[in-house]
């Protein structure tokens, strides 16, 4: 899984796999939208407004938890 983070314009993207073929995105919500490959497998997920949705109590952050610990990763331009 890969995440990249448009500081920019403030859209992130979750991509756990390549594109295969003619993608179809569906939006699940205002900022929320899912892109599916042919065969109906999520390839990736588009964060519109991202820092509101990964942000965590103290600003545009990502909150990773994974094997009972809790990372917060801040959200910054690439530079």
């Amino acid at each position: 899984m890969q995440l990249t983070y448009d500081a920019t314009h403030n859209i992130a993207y979750l991509r756990f796999a390549e594109a295969a073929g003619d993608v179809e995105t569906v939006r699940v919500s205002e900022d929320v939208l899912i892109d599916l490959n042919p065969d109906g497998s999520v390839c990736g997920i588009e964060l519109l407004d991202a820092g509101k949705q990964l942000a965590g109590a103290g600003g545009a952050s990502l909150l990773v938890e994974a094997g009972g610990r809790t990372v917060t990763l801040p959200l910054v331009a690439a530079e």
